[in-house]
């Protein structure tokens, strides 16, 4: 029976770090930036289709394209970069966190929303043309090749829902 106690105790003692951490990890963090590179290599569609549809291949001959993404009612957050780059044959998330590069809107993305958007969005409420459509999300980039993209677009946008991050304060 105290076994059976203390291994309870013990699993709450863990449950409540664990959402703790996960609390602590802010939407558009560079932590989050982090996790949510980790969760793009895990998406099947974004790192497949990507490549099949030559979105990958056009970077200016820099082996990389660059995602910023921030949240508008955030002002005085930093941005976070999303560095996509091809590897064994696919679209893989070399780097997320901080902003180190410059991008080139010819080839490179920057989008930004309202954190209630980007929640929307992230909870698949509305697809990425509807959003833009709107004015939900702004965007910069080649829009004709975001436009030539949708499926990839939408798993992208789903990412925000699939990492666990708190919504509540700006990073």
């Amino acid at each position: 029976m105290k076994r059976w106690f203390y291994f309870n105790c013990a699993a709450a003692a863990a449950l409540t770090l664990s959402t703790a951490a996960i609390a602590d990890t802010v939407l558009m963090s560079s932590e989050w930036g982090a996790k949510a590179c980790e969760a793009w290599n895990a998406e099947p569609v974004l790192t497949s289709e990507l490549v099949e549809s030559g979105w990958i291949t056009n970077d200016k001959d820099r082996g990389q394209k660059l995602l910023h993404v921030y949240r508008t009612d955030c002002a005085e957050s930093p941005r976070v970069e999303l560095r996509i780059a091809p590897k064994d044959d696919k679209a893989m998330c070399v780097y997320g966190g901080a902003v180190e590069n410059e991008p080139d809107l010819d080839v490179d993305y920057i989008m930004h929303a309202k954190t209630k958007r980007w929640a929307e969005m992230g909870n698949g409420k509305y697809g990425p043309m509807w959003a833009m459509m709107t004015f939900r999300l702004k965007f910069s980039g080649p829009k004709m090749e975001a436009m030539n993209n949708m499926g990839p677009f939408k798993k992208f946008l789903l990412l925000v829902g699939q990492v666990p991050a708190s919504f509540d304060a700006c990073p």
